[in-house]
């Protein structure tokens, strides 16, 4: 199982078009202490030959552009090696990159009746039914073969996670419905290598956290590192929990969690502009790297 990095920051990316914060000063100016990240989704093949899109991203086309593995198949005037998306939430900055593969076949697009709801109720399969229309696949929630556009089998089984969490910020908030926000599990059928995909995590379930100790590489939550730095930095008023995140430190945070599982590859993804673990030489990121993770980079590859 191969896996590209192909954004790593949370929506609006680093630096924030809008934001004059140390992290997006520092991007800007080139300081060396800050890399620029785009907004997060992932790429994962068993052959590198398929492709499948954990979210898109509105970032979606540059991460394309900027990593040969999907770019059209040579030998033909149009083509993507590009099988499906996979949608932890209906989020923007997790979904507005499917409008830019609008001109393709029809997208096969897996996610959940909740989120699949929060995206039909803003008129977004409409939308794309004017192009090249959605064909949705219901992930499953036992490990189950991940299947090409063509129905054969990828190599890979998956399932999703309930993590819970709730519509997004454009939805009805009455939408009913679990699995408004989910993570993935993924096994690669040769070499038995397993990812844990958790880009959105509201809170740590028991089930959750049982998962963290089977599982090779885990791409984990990194949005924010105290419960209350938006606040701290001057940028907003809600808690990280307010806005659906574990935040990373602090006694109930992600870190001391993960610290613990053994897990031989731990990547903080998903990380937002505000967040001190971005900066390289803080004592956030520090502590990051002391409990034995990563924090994720751009263009970050690994082999499964």
């Amino acid at each position: 199982m191969r896996l590209r990095l192909l954004g790593t920051a949370a929506g609006g990316g680093v630096p924030q078009w809008n934001c004059n914060c140390r992290i997006c000063n520092e991007a800007r100016a080139g300081s060396g202490r800050v890399r620029c990240r785009t907004q997060s989704s992932i790429a994962i093949s068993a052959d590198d030959r398929h492709w499948f899109l954990l979210n898109a991203s509105p970032d979606l086309r540059a991460q394309m552009e900027a990593f040969p593995s999907l770019h059209p198949p040579g030998g033909a005037m149009r083509g993507s090696p590009i099988q499906g998306v996979l949608l932890t939430n209906a989020d923007l900055d997790h979904t507005l990159g499917m409008l830019f593969l609008r001109e393709g076949e029809k997208l096969s697009v897996h996610a959940t009746e909740s989120v699949r709801a929060s995206l039909t109720e803003c008129g977004f399969g409409n939308v794309m039914s004017a192009f090249c229309g959605i064909e949705w696949v219901h992930p499953p929630a036992q490990l189950s073969p991940l299947l090409n556009r063509d129905g054969s089998e990828t190599g890979l089984l998956y399932r999703f996670i309930s993590l819970g969490g709730r519509p997004p910020g454009f939805a009805k908030r009455s939408l009913a419905g679990p699995n408004h926000v989910v993570g993935y599990l993924f096994v690669d059928k040769k070499t038995k290598g397993r990812l844990l995909y958790l880009p959105d995590v509201p809170a740590l379930p028991q089930e959750v956290k049982d998962l963290l100790n089977d599982c090779d590489v885990l791409l984990f939550d990194g949005t924010f590192c105290s419960e209350t730095e938006m606040q701290e930095r001057g940028t907003g008023d809600k808690t990280a929990s307010q806005m659906g995140h574990l935040p990373i430190l602090g006694p109930n945070g992600s870190l001391k969690v993960l610290e613990r599982a053994k897990i031989k590859q731990k990547i903080y993804i998903h990380i937002n502009n505000t967040n001190f673990i971005l900066l390289e030489g803080s004592e956030e990121r520090a502590q990051v790297e002391a409990a034995g993770c990563v924090v994720g980079d751009d263009g970050m590859e690994l082999t499964v």
